[in-house]
């Protein structure tokens, strides 16, 4: 009998990244092979591109024919320190920008290219010659985290914890203090008014999502995921901004209500700012939904309204939950070892590892109305859910229902 390991894992497609254009209305997948573009909803796919090498980071421009690429699994297309845009409708490069360490994430705009390195982010003027407009530094930034809407740009800070805000007109920078540790997870609105963020740190008890308005920096409210320990994969906005819903290794989907940017100076959200940084409850979780679904105050009834107890009673829980699909697949997809990995991960966690040879993303959120969303995954067994807000009863409560999944690589 053959003990022997095999050199290779099995053949097949295998997506490596996930990303959405800013309305949402496209979702672009990096395969192993090439990528493929399809429409949020329903899912359909409508670009396909075979290059027989692999994509690690794909980033649509809007619902152009542009895509930003970088190479990525075991047989690269492009080179790890190279961000390609690629014509589709002509089938070659538009052009090249390459760096001196790996490319680890891309927003574009009609007017900047944005590449997020290691340890710091570029900005380059979009043009057949790009142009350096700026060089900003950050703290180790291993998952490539950066946000670009038509006002703000919002990427991690110097300091760790901190995050740094940009406006594209002007240039200032804003920088807000949001956790203690590195932030895992951070998402702007669609009009830049409003960011969320969430730490890489898991302590007990519960994961606490911020969110801040833009405009001046204020902590608007802490929305705590659970009290069981988790890590975000995903926060999105819906489009008017009233809603945020998160993702995480918890397989569960969770739903908040959000309060408006403009009551920043009401007294609730100067309470919020005065509370200070809890190191020991920047980041976990669980899947419980409060029991008043209107406000999310209501998950442990009257000992949220008794004084002195610990903030994890009082704190703002989601409105709805719903379990997704995470996919079981222990085995390191696109990994030439073929080691088995214990914990769910995104992008790759150091300078020297290759886009998608970490574990894939998952729950990458997607907001395609103002009350329905889908979630995508990626690896071999890779899923598109479709799910919805729904209003029920006499009470008017509130709850987010799968409406639909397709494995949208193909298959049973």
């Amino acid at each position: 009998m053959n003990t022997r390991t095999p050199l290779e894992s099995p053949g097949g497609t295998v997506v490596l990244s996930v990303s959405f254009n800013p309305d949402c209305s496209l979702f672009a997948v990096g395969l192993n092979t090439g990528f493929r573009v399809f429409d949020s909803d329903p899912c359909n796919l409508r670009t396909t591109r075979e290059f027989n090498a692999g994509v690690g980071l794909i980033q649509l421009l809007g619902s152009t024919n542009y895509f930003g690429l970088v190479g990525g699994g075991r047989q690269p297309k492009f080179a790890a320190n190279k961000l390609v845009v690629w014509d589709d409708m002509r089938s070659k490069t538009g052009l090249e920008i390459s760096c001196l360490t790996p490319v680890r994430g891309v927003q574009l705009s009609k007017e900047q290219i944005v590449v997020v390195l290691q340890n710091s982010v570029r900005v380059y003027k979009f043009s057949r010659n790009p142009s350096l407009l700026s060089v900003y530094e950050t703290a180790n930034n291993p998952w490539g985290l950066c946000c670009l809407s038509p006002v703000r740009m919002a990427f991690p800070g110097r300091t760790t914890g901190h995050v740094h805000l940009v406006e594209i007109a002007t240039g200032n920078v804003s920088i807000i203090p949001a956790h203690t540790s590195a932030v895992k997870a951070m998402q702007l609105s669609s009009d830049g008014e409003l960011l969320a963020t969430a730490s890489e740190t898991v302590s007990f008890p519960g994961t606490l999502i911020r969110v801040f308005a833009t405009s001046n920096c204020a902590r608007l409210v802490e929305l705590r995921r659970g009290i069981d320990p988790a890590t975000i994969f995903s926060l999105a906005f819906n489009p008017p901004g009233t809603m945020l819903a998160c993702t995480s290794d918890k397989s569960t989907l969770h739903i908040f209500d959000v309060p408006s940017s403009k009551k920043a100076g009401h007294p609730q959200s100067q309470q919020q700012q005065q509370q200070p940084l809890d190191q020991s409850v920047t980041n976990s979780g669980s899947s419980a939904t409060p029991t008043n679904a209107n406000d999310g105050r209501g998950r442990w009834g009257i000992l949220s309204r008794i004084p002195m107890m610990p903030r994890v009673f009082s704190d703002v829980y989601s409105f709805a939950s719903a379990p997704f699909d995470v996919d079981n697949e222990d085995e390191n997809t696109d990994s030439p070892t073929g080691r088995r990995s214990s914990r769910l991960s995104g992008p790759p966690m150091s300078d020297s590892t290759t886009l998608g040879t970490s574990r894939p993303p998952k729950g990458v959120i997607g907001w395609v109305g103002e009350n329905t969303l889908v979630v995508v995954g990626a690896g071999r067994d890779a899923r598109w859910e479709k799910f919805a807000v729904v209003q029920e009863g006499p009470e008017g409560k509130r709850y987010c229902v799968r409406e639909g999944w397709k494995r949208y690589l193909g298959g049973p």
